[in-house]
Order: C-alpha cells, then structure tokens, then sequence
C-alpha cells in the first residue's frame, strides 16, 4: 500500500506554521513497520526526537519510562487498543498533545481517545505534513477540512489491503474475514488504488 509520508517537504518550525517548542520528545506507536519507520524519519526531519513501539506493552513500558512531549498512537494494535497507551501517558504526564491515528475511524472511538486525553483523532492513511499539523496546533484552533476527501472506492480499497496485511497477504484468510470470494478478492488486489 502506498503511503504519503514517502515524499514530504521538511516544514519549517516556526510561530505561524508550527511550533514545536523546548522539549520535541514524540512517541509513535504501530505495529505497522514500514508505516511507523517512515513517520520517524519524517517527524524527525520536522524536528522531533522521536522513540518508536510497535505494541501496546512496548509503548506503556516508553511512556513510564520518560512520558513524552508529544504522540502518535494507532488505535488497533496487535496485543491491544491504543487507547491503554494513551491512559498510560497521561497517568505520567498531563500535557502531551496525543494523536489518536486509525484505519477503523468510528465516532465511539474517537469520543472515547479525546475523554483518555488525546487532542486529536486522523484517519489513515494520514501523511506526514496532516500528523505534523496536528500535533503542532495551537488550543482551540480549528483543522482545515480536506481539499479531496478519499472516496468511497478509495476508502473501501484501504480497508481491503489492511486487512489483507494483517492477513500476511494470505488471500484466502482475507477473503474469508472479509466475506468475499477469493476470485473476487483477487481481481480488486491486482488492480490500481482508486483515486
């Protein structure tokens, strides 16, 4: 699956476009490697000191350890739910600005991330110049609305390839999680993702 965080342009810190001021710690929790490599390099060349977990336990064990500035954490994880992170950074300290990241948006969620104490909510795939914004927004102001909101085959074909993905690319276990047949399946992997 093509991500945007490949190609990104290094965003200047200062006051009008993002601040990220004295202490740039930022922790990024996925279990998505290549995913939560990219970010890291991306963030970093924003300006970040950034500590990487792809689990739930690994990101409890870095945010007890040294509770983090900033974070960006993946709801769905494979020993659990970002959302424990999230509890477990706030334990420790109560002004990091967390970004709740999903491929599963739903509004339960979301509300559920903003009460634990995130300050946002992105679906994915969300790009590195979006993840950047949000985490540098000052209180109280507003996200711009996307230009070009993904469409439905769009959103439907991401579906897919995650769950395909957390299938080890096993087209058959796919199919069946997915409830579809695997001829189907297949003819929708080997084509294009949909603008």
């Amino acid at each position: 699956m093509a991500d945007k965080i490949d190609t990104f342009t290094p965003a200047p810190v200062s006051e009008d476009s993002g601040y990220i001021g004295a202490d740039p710690s930022l922790l990024i929790v996925d279990d998505d490697g290549p995913f939560l490599r990219r970010l890291a390099r991306a963030m970093e060349t924003r300006g970040f000191s950034v500590e990487t977990a792809e689990s739930v336990a690994e990101g409890i064990a870095k945010a007890k350890g040294t509770p983090p500035k900033y974070a960006v954490v993946d709801l769905r994880l494979g020993d659990g739910s970002g959302l424990d992170v999230i509890a477990a950074i706030r334990q420790r300290r109560d002004d990091t600005r967390i970004i709740m990241l999903t491929g599963y948006g739903n509004i339960a969620t979301a509300v559920n991330a903003v009460k634990l104490g995130a300050v946002d909510y992105l679906a994915k795939p969300a790009d590195a110049d979006e993840i950047f914004a949000a985490l540098t927004q000052k209180p109280g102001e507003k996200a711009e609305l996307p230009e070009n909101p993904m469409s439905a085959d769009r959103v439907r074909w991401e579906h897919i390839q995650r769950v395909y993905e957390m299938c080890d690319r096993n087209v058959s276990e796919t199919a069946r999680r997915l409830n579809m047949h695997r001829r189907t399946l297949q003819r929708i992997l080997a084509k294009r993702a949909p603008k």
